[in-house]
């Protein structure tokens, strides 16, 4: 996709959040950047800052964790959705999680330098700062739903959900991931997928 074609997916995707007229536009649009990550290069690694957040337009990213040499999947992002190490954007510490490309991954890209700029003008500060707030509320609504879903439902219970609503997930990731991703090995979520395809002949 073109830079012009990337930036109009984001600025109609952002549209939930905030809405710009073309003056406001022109100078919002010039703290943008259109960035390529390839297949397997990390947007952001732990012990360093993150000091950007992403718009995907094309492609999806997997956020992990490294414990005892193994793998602890967390989160996927897809298209038009954002991603970041969102603490460490915040806070300007450190982050100390791996943001990997799963796919040749496009991105609208800002910094936390460019969204200071931002708020710092007159003619974008209240909007900027609306913008900043819901995006933030968004990343807080979909930890707490992560992390409610680990204490009040099974593993089959995690996989039917991701039936219902993250097809997206089970048609790009690979198996291996989906099972960490659900807290359980490989052979459990074979069987839990074995068993929901038995009652549902």
């Amino acid at each position: 996709m073109n830079n012009s074609d990337a930036l109009a997916v984001f600025r109609k995707s952002i549209e939930k959040y905030v809405e710009f007229n073309e003056a406001e536009w022109i100078i919002f649009s010039q703290h943008l950047t259109i960035s390529a990550l390839k297949k397997k290069y990390y947007f952001a690694t732990p012990e360093k800052i993150c000091d950007k957040v992403g718009f995907i337009v094309e492609g999806a990213v997997r956020y992990f964790h490294v414990k005892d040499g193994q793998d602890i999947t967390g989160y996927f992002s897809f298209e038009n959705e954002f991603v970041s190490s969102y603490k460490s954007f915040l806070t300007g510490q450190p982050g100390f999680t791996y943001i990997q490309a799963l796919a040749d991954t496009q991105l609208v890209i800002f910094t936390r330098k460019d969204m200071d700029q931002m708020l710092s003008n007159p003619m974008l500060a209240y909007k900027i700062e609306r913008f900043g707030r819901l995006v933030a509320e968004q990343y807080l609504c979909c930890y707490e739903d992560r992390i409610a879903s680990f204490i009040t439902q099974t593993p089959e219970e995690r996989y039917m959900h991701l039936l219902n609503t993250g097809r997206e997930i089970l048609q790009r990731m690979p198996q291996h991931y989906i099972a960490n991703y659900l807290g359980i090995t490989p052979v459990s979520l074979s069987r839990i997928r074995r068993r929901i395809l038995s009652i549902s002949n």
